[in-house]
């Protein structure tokens, strides 16, 4: 392994489980702001959203493509939290994970900044990353779409040689690869897909898996 890799984390799902809380939530939100700005029914707006998030990876994708929606707008107003403390489910050992890991360490989201900024700051492990790739940061082309991650090995003048995915999504990993990176999945599936290099069920185990890579 290369003596200082460069670690790419995704950040729902993969540094925090985002499942019970944090994913209807947003739903729920993105739902109500389908609703409102194309006048449609709940169940209509939610197939929509579904629909668009299949699609393009993202529902704003899909929003902006076929709407003309402002990223912006929508991001603000489907990704507010008033009580985010107590929807994000911290597990204290991914502090002590997070340092056993050599080499630089970024996370790549497909969620707005405010919200990945907020989030590393409540799981306490905030100021072991040197940076945070948002969604505004790939001009909003998130994830699997190659665009996000060439812009981000660019601002880091990296090779996608150096670095190593972890994140919970195949698909995401499925790019990943093709550009060169080693990938971790995160994911309690049986099998892996080729394009896996090493599959943990938790991020927790990483330091354990390093030896794989």
């Amino acid at each position: 392994m290369i003596t200082e890799p460069v670690w790419i984390f995704d950040l729902d799902n993969t540094l925090h489980d985002a499942t019970p809380h944090i994913f209807p939530h947003i739903n729920r939100s993105m739902t109500a702001y389908l609703q409102e700005h194309l006048n449609l029914g709940e169940d209509a707006a939610n197939a929509l959203r579904m629909d668009y998030w299949q699609r393009y990876g993202a529902t704003l994708s899909g929003l902006m493509k076929h709407h003309g929606t402002d990223p912006d707008h929508f991001l603000r107003n489907t990704h507010r939290f008033p009580e985010l403390s107590k929807m994000v489910l911290r597990e204290p050992r991914l502090r002590s994970v997070l340092k056993q890991l050599p080499g630089k360490k970024l996370v790549f989201s497909n969620a707005p900044l405010q919200y990945a900024q907020a989030v590393l700051k409540l799981l306490l492990v905030d100021d072991l990353f040197d940076d945070i790739f948002a969604i505004e940061h790939s001009h909003y082309r998130p994830k699997p779409q190659s665009a996000g991650f060439r812009g981000l090995l660019r601002k880091h003048r990296v090779h996608a040689a150096q670095c190593v995915m972890v994140e919970d999504s195949a698909e995401n990993l499925l790019t990943a690869k093709r550009l060169g990176m080693r990938t971790v999945w995160v994911s309690d599936a049986l099998r892996a897909p080729s394009y896996v290099d090493v599959k943990i069920r938790n991020v927790l185990e990483l330091p354990r898996a390093v030896g794989k890579l």
